[in-house]
């Protein structure tokens, strides 16, 4: 399955937003947050026709795993006719940690075996918890491990129950630090994940990894090329992961689509123990957005934007994209102070 995944060329679309976080993204184009528009939203990407040639793998959210489109097809159904392996969102969001330093803690370990085994049956193949680490909030010893053994349970769990599980802490860009603490603080995280994943048995070929790039703050003033990116990213991951990982499926985090891109590409130009690529959500989605404008008239134009995006990405893994001919738009940075899922 992680394999299928991380096959050559291709990448995830992360399209998991909560209710409440795909309600923010309805809003910007003036939208109200309903099941319908969610519906409609959510139809357009799973039958963009061709989105499997660029997409090997959907992440879900509960709402839409269990979902049919306006003419019957389950959403799942859609996904697998389109050759994209469909997956699910199972945490249940940050809530703060208490005794550490204004940071948070990922929930949803609680019936979680019933919850991916129920997933499964209902057709997803693999799955995705997001934990966060804040560096300007430290980060704690205790913040980092509780991130750490937590991811390490649900990647267990989930193997349990037939789910091959995507594994992301992510370094919130938040922050005017430079990029060489961004680099110390992921290489601790990554550190201590991997030894919980240890110690829980979790079979590390059956794992697909959701890092994020090594970059400096949003708010440092000293900003770094993707080149810079990839050298510092690569050593990280070089130094902590093991090769038996099949797939480092990047989040974009509030980069910019072209940016996000870019980085990528740098990351691809020499070989790497691993399939090195995307899982992003807001850098493949933004422009698609923008087109739809919720007309169904503009489903067309929004899911040739979606492809222009998932294009972009899957040469990148090739190591193979240049930025030539990108509109404006796509360079805007999409960096939300302090956001939430």
């Amino acid at each position: 399955m992680q394999n299928s995944i991380a096959s050559k060329g291709k990448g995830i679309l992360a399209m998991d937003e909560s209710n409440a976080t795909c309600g923010k993204r309805l809003e910007s184009i003036g939208l109200e947050n309903t099941e319908a528009n969610r519906q409609a939203y959510r139809q357009l990407l799973v039958t963009t026709p061709g989105l499997g040639d660029y997409i090997s793998g959907a992440i879900l959210f509960e709402e839409t795993l269990y979902q049919s489109t306006t003419d019957g097809r389950t959403m799942v159904d859609c996904l697998n006719a389109n050759g994209i392996i469909p997956g699910i969102k199972v945490d249940k969001g940050l809530v703060p940690l208490t005794g550490s330093n204004n940071e948070s803690w990922c929930q949803g370990l609680d019936g979680l075996a019933s919850r991916t085994a129920a997933y499964y049956k209902q057709g997803a193949r693999f799955a995705k918890w997001r934990t966060v680490v804040s560096i300007p909030n430290g980060p704690s010893e205790l913040a980092v491990t509780e991130a750490a053994w937590g991811l390490a349970r649900y990647a267990s769990i989930c193997q349990d129950n037939g789910l091959a599980p995507i594994v992301e802490p992510e370094i919130l860009l938040d922050g005017d630090h430079g990029i060489d603490r961004t680099l110390e603080v992921a290489s601790k995280v990554w550190s201590k994940v991997f030894y919980f994943l240890a110690e829980n048995n979790v079979l590390f070929e059956g794992i697909l990894l959701k890092p994020s790039m090594v970059t400096p703050g949003a708010e440092c003033k000293e900003r770094a090329t993707p080149e810079q990116v990839a050298q510092y990213t690569l050593n990280m991951l070089k130094r902590r992961v093991p090769p038996a990982v099949p797939g480092i499926m990047f989040l974009s985090g509030g980069q910019s689509e072209v940016e996000a891109t870019l980085n990528l590409n740098a990351m691809n130009q020499s070989p790497n123990p691993w399939h090195v690529s995307f899982s992003y959500a807001r850098a493949l989605q933004n422009s698609v957005l923008k087109t739809w404008k919720g007309q169904p008239e503009n489903v067309e134009a929004a899911q040739r934007a979606l492809l222009v995006r998932a294009k972009a990405n899957s040469l990148a893994q090739l190591g193979k994209y240049s930025a030539e001919g990108e509109a404006e738009e796509a360079k805007q940075g999409m960096f939300v102070k302090g956001y939430t899922y």
